[in-house]
């Protein structure tokens, strides 16, 4: 049995009830685990809150993220030297500040914010509370709802970030965006798209391919076909400008061949295998990174691009678990979240 089982959906009565000051740092939910090893080490664990710092916030969380860097975490592969269990997973999430230290000055009790922090020294985003620096939180997008929220911050910054940053996407331009139908691929479709660039796309079955195009994508093909780079050089006979690599495979190095010479090529850390070093490529890594600057150009992107944030699935705190295993399963279509509050 999970601890803390028989929580009644995470939504007591009380809990009903926004907790502000003292009351909310008793116990929380958190979806933890003890060990590394497979997606059921996950269980339902009752841990303290955080208490702020002068410069933290506590956010009540209504919806986390989940991606596949959180699994990756879960099983060891990518977890910190200096971890500590019980580990509370989640990089991102979306809900309403509860509590706040005593120099922060940009938010007030109810506020209603989206936040990222990788591995938070204060536990993550898998639980009913989570506290961060303030400059990792900031006012969530009117237009978007909490789920779509907690689903665009990792993803979203990722992106914007690969697309605008570093490889400096221009009018006219071709990009291919290697593994375009998860989370970050989805967004950065869009923000490619909205650019004015000329967009290629990579998914595998006939529910992606028809998924991406639907983002926006002028062109989608399957990499893991036999012939994917002689799809790809019938689709940009003149070659492309830029390349985002969300995903590796085998079936990149082919596709890289047609990067035109003072092409860019940029992939955030943590894709497996690295692209291969070209002469005459600038190849660049990257990681998002999330401030005040960053989540203003994020939410001015969002609402100019008309985004659609597109969630594949949505669990319970309590089904953390099940989560992981379907993010492991593959072919997610967007971002997988957790609903923690109704």
């Amino acid at each position: 049995m999970p601890r803390g089982a028989g929580t009644g959906g995470l939504a007591s009565a009380k809990e009903k009830k926004r907790k502000t000051g003292a009351d909310i740092y008793a116990s929380m939910m958190a979806a933890a685990i003890d060990q590394f090893g497979p997606p059921e080490v996950l269980t339902l664990h009752t841990l303290p809150v955080h208490k702020p710092g002068p410069n933290d916030v506590v956010i009540a969380l209504h919806s986390a993220g989940v991606g596949f860097w959180d699994a990756k975490i879960r099983d060891g592969s990518w977890a910190s030297r200096t971890v500590k269990f019980p580990l509370v997973p989640g990089a991102d999430g979306a809900g309403f500040i509860a509590d706040k230290g005593a120099k922060v000055r940009r938010f007030k009790t109810g506020d209603r914010v989206w936040a990222m922090r990788y591995e938070n020294p204060k536990g993550g985003f898998y639980a009913q509370y989570v506290t961060v620096d303030a400059s990792n939180a900031a006012l969530a997008p009117k237009q978007l709802g909490l789920p779509e929220a907690a689903a665009a911050v990792v993803t979203g910054l990722t992106a914007l970030q690969g697309i605008d940053d570093t490889l400096h996407m221009r009018e006219e331009e071709t990009v291919l965006i290697f593994g375009a139908s998860g989370g970050v691929g989805s967004l950065a479709v869009q923000f490619a798209k909205h650019r004015g660039a000329q967009v290629i796309g990579t998914a595998s079955g006939g529910d992606a391919k028809t998924f991406v195009q639907e983002l926006g994508a002028d062109e989608v093909f399957d990499a893991r076909s036999h012939d994917a780079a002689a799809q790809l050089r019938s689709i940009a006979p003149d070659g492309i400008h830029a390349v985002l690599v969300l995903a590796g495979s085998d079936a990149l190095e082919p596709c890289l061949d047609l990067v035109r010479p003072g092409g860019r090529i940029a992939y955030p850390n943590g894709v497996e295998p690295e692209p291969r070093k070209r002469r005459g490529i600038a190849i660049s890594s990257y990681n998002g990174e999330a401030g005040p600057g960053e989540f203003e150009r994020l939410e001015k992107a969002i609402a100019e691009a008309g985004l659609k944030i597109p969630i594949a699935a949505s669990f319970p705190l309590d089904e953390a678990a099940k989560a992981h295993e379907r993010i492991e399963r593959g072919h997610v279509l967007g971002r997988i979240v957790l609903q923690i509050r109704p």
